[in-house]
């Protein structure tokens, strides 16, 4: 009885050793809140959040005037968001009429690609984030699936009819805040996505002023139900959680509208628990940066296929190489970066054409094997290919930066 009572007690404690520290990701976004209205409303949830990681900027919309230009527009954001890339990859436009490109994985794809079973959870008002964006069910996405839902909210006109100044989109988000931190106690996804509506519509009505103030507060306590899980998670199950809080897109100068390229509508923000890197502090931080922060924190695989189409790179952990450019002279390509480990290896790869959009593999052509500090390397084009489109991909230890060049 004693040897059997001791083997039970050593048993609890392997059990609760491989339980604690389990890692688990929750990201928000409240749409269409630009970054100098939560810093003049010190929104609370977002600095509480903050304490132990970070509040700072970020930007939406790609580089202006570039191949990857991107609208500052609701669903191009969020898409923006879950596969990590700009819209000329991803191929979502506008709030209507998607047709994403699911070559690029989402963030879903990959969790339910790793080999250890992971729950996915998403808590939207708006049923399209998870059926189209998402493609939830698709066999272009491998038949995706999603282990708790919450949404449908649009589609159920009996429980949320319509109100004046769209109030009902307001319920919605009241009713996914309140499930999602139900299901975040209760369940505890290892991955959730969750969407607050209101705000974007709050602002479109009056713009700038005490209405669009009154509705940033009140989408913070959304936020802080959310919030308030996960801290019961961490303590109650010793579970290490990254939170990640941003926005969509900014707006016009008087707040009614955006869509554009403008500095304010471009600028956005991010709220993490989690420590950042020094790139991030640096104010380099983007949209796309999202997807491969939280591949970092959950420890996730993901395809080199994938991985080196993705626009964006970790803002925790470490930083090797980042800021990549390519130009040409003469038919000479050159690229360059900024090393941030200069010891580091990189090996550089070309492509002179664009399977992966189509097929969703690539048959890269390496080139060479360098350091990180040289931040510089140069290459004749000829001896590629010709053609009038090329991509390249500078592949480090941490991350991947990818570039297109058209003529």
């Amino acid at each position: 009885m004693k040897r059997f009572c001791w083997i039970f007690f050593f048993c609890l404690i392997t059990i609760s050793a491989s339980l604690a520290g389990e890692r688990k990701a929750v990201v928000i976004i409240v749409d269409g809140i630009p970054k100098d209205a939560v810093e003049r409303l010190q929104v609370p949830v977002i600095y509480d959040i903050a304490r132990t990681g970070a509040f700072g900027a970020s930007f939406v919309g790609g580089e202006t005037g570039r191949y990857n230009q991107t609208p500052t527009i609701s669903a191009v954001g969020y898409n923006t968001m879950l596969t990590g890339t700009w819209a000329n990859k991803h191929n979502v436009f506008g709030n209507d009429n998607l047709s994403p490109n699911y070559n690029y994985w989402s963030l879903f794809r990959i969790a339910k690609a790793q080999k250890r079973p992971l729950k996915t959870g998403i808590f939207s008002g708006w049923t399209d984030n998870r059926t189209v964006l998402l493609g939830e069910g698709k066999a272009e996405t491998g038949n995706l699936t999603i282990d708790y839902i919450r949404d449908g909210y649009d589609l159920d006109n009996e429980n949320f009819p319509k109100k004046e100044k769209d109030l009902h989109v307001f319920d919605y988000d009241e009713k996914v805040s309140l499930e999602a931190a139900k299901c975040i106690r209760e369940d505890a996804p290892d991955l959730s996505w969750v969407y607050l509506w209101y705000p974007d519509d709050a602002s479109h009505f009056y713009g700038n002023g005490a209405y669009f103030d009154e509705y940033i507060f009140k989408a913070g306590e959304q936020i802080n139900r959310v919030w308030q899980a996960v801290k019961y998670r961490q303590q109650k199950f010793g579970e290490e959680w990254m939170i990640v809080v941003t926005t969509d897109h900014g707006r016009t100068v008087n707040g009614r509208h955006h869509g554009g390229q403008s500095l304010r509508e471009r600028t956005t923000w991010i709220a993490t628990n989690q420590k950042v890197n020094k790139r991030f502090k640096d104010g380099r931080a983007s949209m796309v940066d999202i997807n491969p922060s939280i591949c970092e924190f959950l420890g996730m695989e993901v395809p080199d296929a994938v991985k080196w189409e993705r626009d964006g790179i970790s803002f925790i952990g470490k930083t090797e190489i980042s800021e990549l450019e390519v130009s040409t002279y003469d038919r000479e390509v050159i690229l360059r970066w900024k090393a941030w480990k200069k010891s580091a290896p990189v090996s550089v790869y070309a492509s002179p054409a664009n399977e992966f959009k189509t097929s969703g593999s690539e048959n890269w052509i390496h080139l060479a094997d360098i350091k990180a500090g040289d931040e510089e390397f140069r290459y004749d084009l000829d001896k590629i290919g010709q053609s009038n489109f090329y991509k390249f991909v500078l592949v480090g230890a941490h991350e991947s930066l990818n570039r297109w060049l058209e003529f």
